[in-house]
Formats: C-alpha cells, structure tokens, sequence
C-alpha cells in the first residue's frame, strides 16, 4: 500500500477511540519506510492524547464520586453564560448526568472550541437524566441587575428540571432561596463534569440566540461577538444607537 493511501487510512480513524489507534499502529508498527514511520508516531502521539484527556475527565468527576458515596443519587452541575455582554439574555443551565458518565472533553466552555461544543451539546443532551434552561431578559437584568438577575436564571434551569436533584454543585456561587444541598466550587467548570456540561449547554444555547439576534438587528456583528463588547460592537452602538436587546444599564457610556 502506498504512504498516501495510509495516511488517507489514518485521516479516516477516529482519534478517540483506542481500539482504532491500537489498530493501526499494529498494521504498520513494521514498516520500515519513513513516511510510515511518520504516520505511525502521529497514531502513538494521538493516542497519548487520548489517553491523557481519559485521565483528566475521569478525575473530572471527582467531586460527583465523592457525592455519590455520600449517597447522594441525582447530582445536579449549574453555570451560567452571558453575565458581561452588553446585549442579550443571562442565560444558565442545570444538567443531572448518569451516574459514572465518563465525556471526553467536557471543560469550561470558553476553553472549548466551537465545533467540539456543538458536538458535546448533542452528546449532553442526549445522555443527561435531566437538563433545564433558564434565560433571564435584558429589561430584567436592568431591572434587579445581573447578579440577582443570574440566580434567578438559575432557580428557572432548576424548575425546569424534570428530575429534582439532591445535590447542587454550582460554579462559584450559592444560589439564594433554593432549598436543596448546595456545593459552590472555585472554577467549578474546570473541576466538575457536571458543571462544565452545563457551562456548555449554556453557551450553545446563548450562542446561538445571538445569532439569531444577528439576523435581526445587523450591523452589530452579534453573531460573532455574542453582545460583548468589541470594538466593532461598540462602534455601531455609537453610529446606529442600540437595539432593544441592549442592556440599558451596561451601555450609558457609549449612548
């Protein structure tokens, strides 16, 4: 077989599967042409790569182990996106996963790209005992301001929850007037699977009502900056003044 034709074969494995690497690299471990070679320690350093990504997801759950010795059945991971935009919703997330659901890649969503978010979305979704969205308006933000405004998305996610959780690990805060256990952790969406699976929910979900927000109200560049405030946001908030999904109390500077 030719190098090209191998490195095609290699292209086609999925990275994030042992038996598929282990596979190849048995295949062509004694072929002693240089190319081959080449291929082969990119199978032996992908599958070092995943190898490492299953140990940090496995200590990923650390804190759910812990919880569900403690007895604790449906734990519940929350986050929260979109609480510095100057336009948009405050929107959180509350998502119970299966006990011992080992997902590659789950982390805090401003450190995972685009296209692994949207795949770790369906993936969530899918396998979740139960999520629950919560979306808070910008005219409420305004209203209670975005603190208050942010555990109020928080209680809707938890309401909107078809399974009540007994535990919650939160990412940082401690949500007032809820009545359930509740664990605030530092970086919690760098900590926790639960917690980084719902900080990813929450960011596909906004994320992609902002671009629809762009669709609408263009000249704003929503669907790429999310309603923060880039310069390019900033200026068309100058030149073509806001839109009524501008938070009023986060623009008086610029109008």
């Amino acid at each position: 077989m030719g190098i090209g034709e191998i490195k095609a074969e290699f292209n086609e494995i999925n990275y994030d599967s042992r038996a598929e690497l282990y596979t190849f690299m048995e295949k062509y471990e004694n072929d002693e042409r240089s190319g081959v070679k080449k291929i082969v320690d990119s199978a032996r350093k992908k599958l070092e790569a995943l190898e490492n990504e299953v140990k940090r997801s496995y200590d990923m759950l650390s804190f759910e182990r812990k919880y569900y010795a403690e007895g604790y059945k449906y734990i519940c991971g929350i986050d929260e996106v979109g609480r510095g935009p100057l336009a948009g919703p405050v929107v959180t997330c509350a998502v119970i996963l299966p006990q011992d659901e080992q997902i590659l890649y789950l982390n805090d969503s401003k450190q995972v790209p685009k296209k692994r978010r949207e795949y770790l979305y369906d993936i969530i979704i899918e396998k979740a005992v139960s999520y629950g969205i919560g979306v808070v308006s910008e005219e409420r933000i305004d209203e209670i301001n975005i603190l208050q405004a942010t555990y109020e998305a928080m209680r809707m996610a938890i309401s909107n929850l078809k399974q009540k959780p007994d535990i919650l690990l939160n990412d940082a805060v401690r949500i007032p007037n809820v009545n359930i256990k509740q664990v605030p952790i530092i970086k919690g969406d760098t900590l926790s699977a639960s917690i980084a699976a719902a900080s990813i929910v929450a960011k596909v979900t906004r994320d992609r009502m902002m671009e629809e927000y762009d669709r609408i109200y263009p000249g704003y560049d929503f669907a790429n900056n999310m309603g923060y405030g880039s310069q390019k946001h900033i200026e068309a908030i100058k030149t073509l003044g806001p839109t009524p999904i501008h938070r009023k109390t986060f623009i008086k500077n610029f109008v």
